[in-house]
């Protein structure tokens, strides 16, 4: 078993590669969600950093389940139901947890197929930018599985229920222009200017006021399951102290003064 994230930095943005080539960075080893977890910790604990792009290395974004280990009973799929099940939660529902969990905005960078558990976690993005070479699949059912990962929550959040119930039913596989049809994704770019077209969206988001960008992360997130009310509550106690931050006065005197606003995090 290989380390999956390899983690760079460019500034104020952490640039995650998913870098098991060989394997289409199949996921997940049973270490992966410890894995996944402690970048998360890391990056959330980090306020000089402000956003975060997570690409596959290789020809793939990820693959998803290793279909050999599935075969062989072996590693996540080793020993009885309960065992499973335990493995499942420690395992997929940790990684997935962690990305949900995370405060900083997240783009994903589709460099190639991402199929099962690798959609979904390229569906846990706020922000998802796609090589003219990317695919999208959910193909649990054509394995006798179920979508084990949260995706029957998350897919009909990002494309709704009667393409989500398309996608898991039939296991059809989209590509990058349906996908960016259906609002799975933001943009398709050519596959060479992926990375490039990442940064440069990546860049604008990090110019923005770093707490007000995380606290609006939050808000959006709050907002899939809470009702109008709550959200109108949070955000009155969220933008009282923000207006109080000198972030907001800088972005006051620039607007006024027709320049670009500096953002300090204060």
């Amino acid at each position: 078993m290989t380390a999956l994230i390899r983690e760079s930095r460019q500034g104020d943005i952490a640039v995650w590669t998913l870098d098991r080539a060989d394997r289409l960075n199949a996921v997940p080893d049973l270490g992966d969600g410890d894995a996944f977890a402690a970048a998360c910790e890391r990056a959330n604990a980090d306020p000089s950093l402000r956003c975060i792009v997570l690409t596959g290395a290789g020809r793939a974004f990820s693959a998803g389940g290793d279909l050999k280990a599935m075969r062989d009973r072996r590693d996540l799929f080793e020993g009885s139901g309960l065992a499973i099940r335990e493995r499942y939660r420690r395992v997929v529902h940790r990684i997935m947890r962690s990305l949900y969990g995370l405060e900083l905005p997240l783009i994903a960078a589709v460099n190639g197929p991402a199929m099962g558990l690798g959609c979904d976690i390229a569906g846990l993005a706020d922000l998802r930018v796609a090589s003219d070479r990317a695919s999208f699949g959910v193909p649990f059912l054509k394995l006798g599985i179920v979508p084990g990962d949260g995706g029957a929550w998350l897919l009909p959040r990002n494309v709704g229920y009667v393409r989500a119930a398309e996608m898991l039913f039939t296991g059809k596989v989209l590509d990058a222009d349906t996908a960016l049809a259906w609002g799975l994704v933001n943009a398709v770019t050519p596959h060479d200017g992926l990375m490039a077209e990442a940064m440069r969206l990546a860049q604008e988001v990090a110019s923005r006021p770093p707490h007000a960008l995380r606290l609006t992360k939050a808000l959006l997130r709050q907002g899939r399951d809470a009702t109008f009310d709550q959200i109108l509550e949070q955000s009155a106690a969220i933008q009282a102290l923000a207006h109080l931050s000198a972030d907001h006065a800088e972005g006051v005197a620039a607007v006024i003064e027709k320049r670009a606003g500096v953002f300090r995090g204060e």
